[in-house]
Order: C-alpha cells, then sequence, then structure tokens
C-alpha cells in the first residue's frame, strides 16, 4: 500500500467515525428532546385524589343548629349543593344554596389534596363574607376536616366529620373548641345524593 493509498483509507476511517459520532450526538439529543417532553407532561391524580369523587353529583342535605356560644340562630337548616372535577381532576367544586336561622345561604366549597403535605385541603367562601380554610384526612368511610378561625378576638378551634353511610348518603357533624381538647357539638345532618330514593325504588321494584 503506498502513501497516497494509506491516506485515502485513514480519511475513509475518519469518515466513517465522524458520521458514528455525529449519528451518536443526534441520537443522544433526539433521546435528551424525548425525555425532556416526557418530563414535561401533566401528571396524572394518585389514587389519594379519585377518592374525592365520592362527593361528586347532587346533594341535598338537612342539619339541626344546635344552642351554641358562636353566636348563630339554632334552628333548621337545609341545602343543595351540585359537586363536579375542575378541569385535570385534582379538585372537587360545589356551588350550593339553602336556608338557615339566618336566612338565605350561598356558599362555594373547593375540595382537594395537597401533594407535599398528603392531607386533604378544603376553602370555602359564602354570601355572608364568611371564608374558611381546612386540612383534613380520611380514613376508610370517615373524613375529617380541621381548621382555626377567630371569632371575639380568640381563636376557635373547628372540626367537621362526615361518614359515608352509603355511596348515595353520609351523616355530618361540626364541633368547635376554645381549647382543642372539650369538644361541643354544633351542628349535626345528612346529606343524600339526589335522585338515590328514585333509584333504590327502582331496584325494588325490579326484585
Amino acid at each position: 500500500m503506498n502513501r497516497r493509498s494509506l491516506v485515502a483509507l485513514m480519511s475513509a476511517v475518519g469518515l466513517v467515525a465522524g458520521v458514528a459520532v455525529s449519528s451518536a450526538q443526534q441520537e443522544k439529543k433526539e433521546t435528551g428532546k424525548k425525555t425532556a417532553e416526557k418530563k414535561m407532561e401533566m401528571p396524572k391524580p394518585g389514587p389519594e385524589v379519585k377518592k374525592l369523587g365520592y362527593f361528586v353529583g347532587s346533594w341535598k342535605s338537612e342539619a339541626d343548629i344546635k344552642e351554641n356560644t358562636m353566636g348563630m340562630p339554632a334552628g333548621k337548616m337545609t341545602e343543595t349543593a351540585k359537586c363536579e372535577w375542575f378541569h385535570g381532576g385534582y379538585s372537587v367544586v360545589c356551588h350550593s344554596t339553602g336556608t338557615s336561622p339566618m336566612g338565605t345561604m350561598h356558599a362555594l366549597g373547593i375540595l382537594g389534596y395537597g401533594m407535599e403535605d398528603k392531607k386533604y385541603t378544603y376553602y370555602g367562601v359564602d354570601n355572608s363574607g364568611h371564608s374558611e380554610l381546612a386540612m383534613g384526612s380520611n380514613d376508610g368511610k370517615t373524613w375529617t376536616y380541621t381548621g382555626d378561625e377567630k371569632m371575639g378576638g380568640k381563636t376557635i378551634h373547628g372540626r367537621y366529620t362526615m361518614v359515608e353511610e352509603s355511596p348515595t348518603a353520609y351523616t355530618f357533624k361540626y364541633e368547635t373548641s376554645e381549647d382543642g381538647q372539650k369538644w361541643n357539638t354544633m351542628m349535626e345532618g345528612k346529606a343524600t345524593k339526589a335522585g338515590a330514593k328514585a333509584a333504590e325504588g327502582e331496584k325494588k321494584e325490579e326484585k
């Protein structure tokens, strides 16, 4: 092999190596791009979030407001609420209207789940100017939300508990405490999913 042939051979080897390196770099770029695209995908709701699906639907509730020291008149309360998933499937938004001893009520509530704290959350506002933020937990069929608020210069602890009796009904109770130890029941009631009674009647007829 003469010098010219050797140069030609080395050039050919260099060209092949260059193409291989270039191809590897391109493949790495494309792989990196795909990885970046994969990382940018919207995360999907986990099983904890999906549990909030229990509350999706239209509900009717009735409750008794007890004698209390919070300044709310005792008496009956009725409410209808429509709850649906917010875009993305991470939160359930509820619009409700009703009546209480204080008059007509309109409220907006948002149920969610905090990924960092691993706790359920609730934020609500109503037409009286009242707003509330509470943190919650779920233990099987029992949901418990707790939060603090100022009343007359004092910090009042609140605890709202819901117990699933069936897929279409749950009982609820709201308690308050000044020291976080002794709790007083302020309200108790039951919520039923709209159409539940009709559906139960249809099942009985089928039998």
